[in-house]
């Protein structure tokens, strides 16, 4: 039996939010479990309507995504965590070729490389992110920013006992504290050279309308992590 692979949306207010689950229900490995956590949304509720028997539905309160990533891995029971945003896509064969990576790995969590795509789904740009040869690049590169697209990651869920959930006071860089806390407990981050995720560039998209709120947490989890993460580079073989 092939792991089970619990991939969560968390969904408030997005009006591309059919597209996402259709993409997960388009996989080709079928051990998946599709859970939506609706964030307390107002809007758009109506595009879930034609999913409700595919999907596990969950609604709360408004508080944030990093609330609603942890409800929905709480939730889960697969083996593995995977996040797509609601505005963003899977491309079909996303979790069958990196859940064989990690298997051929012994991976505990990988990512991918992605395209940005525009409100109609044209690729706008593709392979954005940085390629990488090996994981000591990885580390370096989280001096500088965060090389990691949250939702072309794949891990086993089990690791959020040990090293907590999501930081909920943090409204938009709670992934890339996730993934310092990753590296500074020995997890390794494998990385897949292929674009795997559809990464969705749109003017209500929360980077594009919350970039000084943005810019201040990035300071403030790099003034937190960096140091530790220059002295656990030290000690790496």
């Amino acid at each position: 039996m092939i792991p089970k692979v619990s991939i969560i949306i968390p969904f408030y207010n997005c009006s591309y939010v059919n597209q996402a689950i259709q993409s997960c229900l388009n996989q080709t490995y079928k051990n998946i479990e599709i859970i939506v956590v609706d964030d307390g949304s107002t809007l758009f509720t109506e595009k879930l309507d034609p999913f409700r028997k595919k999907i596990k539905y969950i609604r709360k309160e408004n508080g944030g995504t990093a609330t609603a990533l942890n409800l929905g891995i709480r939730t889960a029971t697969g083996e593995y965590f995977a996040w797509l945003s609601s505005d963003d896509c899977f491309l079909s064969e996303k979790i069958a070729k990196q859940m064989k990576f990690m298997l051929n790995h012994k991976a505990d969590v990988s990512f991918t490389n992605y395209d940005y795509i525009d409100k109609d789904n044209n690729i706008s740009l593709p392979f954005v992110g940085k390629r990488f040869s090996n994981v000591k690049e990885i580390y370096q590169d989280f001096f500088d920013v965060n090389p990691v697209n949250g939702c072309t990651v794949i891990m086993k869920k089990k690791i959020f006992d040990h090293i907590g959930y999501f930081n909920p006071d943090l409204l938009y860089t709670h992934d890339y504290d996730m993934w310092f806390r990753l590296l500074l407990n020995g997890y390794k981050m494998h990385y897949l050279d292929e674009s795997l995720t559809r990464f969705r560039s749109h003017e209500e998209s929360g980077t594009k309308k919350f970039q000084p709120q943005i810019k201040k947490e990035i300071t403030a989890v790099k003034s937190y992590h960096h140091p530790r993460l220059r002295e656990y580079i030290k000690h790496l073989n």
